[in-house]
C-alpha cells in the first residue's frame, strides 16, 4: 500500500463499504476484475474510472508476472467493450515496478504532476501514462 492513493483500511468493514459504494455507483458492467490464484483472491485490475486502468496485487505474487497477464487480458476486453481512444494510469513515481509493468504493456508518459495526493499526511506526485488505442482493435460500445 506503499504507492496507493489511500492508506491501508484499518479492518474489513472499510473494504466492504467502499466496494459497496464502488459497485453501486456503477451505470454499467464495472471494468474491475479480481485476480484469483489457486482460489484465493491476490490481487485486482481494471478500468475504475473511465479510461483510467490500475492494478494491485499481494506482495505474496509480485514478480510472478500475475499482473501481466491480468493487464493483458484486461486491456484487450477493455479494447474490445468500449470505445476508448486510449487507457490511462496514474502511478506514484517511486513505484518502479508498476511504472515497468506499464512500459512493458506499450503505455507511454504523458506528464507528471507534484502533491497529487496526500495520504496519512505524506504528499506524493503522480506519473501519468498512456497507451494509444491500436487502429486494429474493434470497439463494442
Amino acid at each position: 500500500m506503499t504507492y496507493w492513493s489511500t492508506p491501508p483500511h484499518p479492518d474489513k468493514s472499510v473494504t466492504q463499504a467502499r466496494l459497496d459504494r464502488w459497485l453501486s455507483g456503477f451505470p454499467t458492467a464495472p471494468y474491475y476484475f479480481a485476480i484469483v490464484q489457486q482460489g484465493r483472491v491476490v490481487g485486482n485490475c481494471g478500468a475504475h474510472t473511465g479510461n483510467e486502468v490500475g492494478f494491485i496485487l499481494h506482495p505474496d505474487v509480485w514478480g510472478k508476472g500475475i499482473a501481466k497477464e491480468a493487464m493483458l487480458a484486461t486491456i484487450d476486453h477493455l479494447w474490445q467493450t468500449t470505445d476508448y481512444p486510449d487507457l490511462t494510469a496514474d502511478l506514484d513515481p517511486r513505484n518502479k515496478a508498476s511504472k515497468g509493468l506499464l512500459l512493458s504493456l506499450g503505455f507511454h508518459e504523458t506528464g507528471t504532476a507534484e502533491n497529487t495526493y496526500c495520504v496519512d499526511g505524506v504528499w506524493t506526485d503522480s506519473v501519468y501514462m498512456a497507451l494509444p488505442r491500436p487502429t486494429d482493435a474493434k470497439a463494442g460500445a
